[in-house]
């Protein structure tokens, strides 16, 4: 149960990097689309390439420091977990739990079939996330996240 709720932070965590960075629009978020949308956004002049990168660095550290930050201390200060293995588990069910999200309701629902995240001038670029990088990303889901736990389970083994 515990596991359930720690996921579920992390679904809320995801959330609310994304509710902020399309506060403004979706372009906040430009970062997150394929090269091409990004490109065409910066010809129609909703952003500059400058604040392109600047955006891009701040959505990295939004969104992958709470990765690397929240779930080992999750596992190990909250569930009291020791060594590798238990930490590892524990922490990949969590990232799971998140990245599930990310695939149904963020990529799948939210960007996929509302209008939220529609970009006016990108209509020829539909849909955002194409086939192949929907595959590369529950392939860095399924494998990436437990590869991450596994290195987070290591260096606190470590410490």
């Amino acid at each position: 149960m515990l596991l359930l709720i720690e996921s579920i932070v992390m679904c809320f965590v995801l959330l609310i990097v994304c509710v902020i960075g399309i506060a403004n629009g979706p372009v906040g978020l430009v970062v997150l689309y394929e090269e091409d949308v990004q490109e065409r956004v910066i010809e129609l002049g909703y952003i500059t390439r400058e604040k392109l990168k600047k955006n891009f660095i701040i959505t990295c550290i939004a969104l992958f420091v709470p990765i690397l930050f929240f779930p080992p201390r999750m596992v190990y200060g909250i569930n009291g977990a020791t060594g590798f293995w238990d930490g590892f588990w524990q922490m990949t069910i969590i990232l799971w739990g998140a990245g599930l999200f990310d695939r149904f309701f963020i990529d799948w629902y939210w960007v996929g079939k509302t209008k939220a995240w529609f970009i006016p001038g990108t209509e020829d670029l539909l849909p955002y996330i194409p086939r192949k990088v929907v595959i590369r990303k529950w392939f860095g889901t399924m494998i990436g996240y437990p590869l991450i736990a596994a290195l987070i389970a290591g260096i606190m083994t470590l410490i």
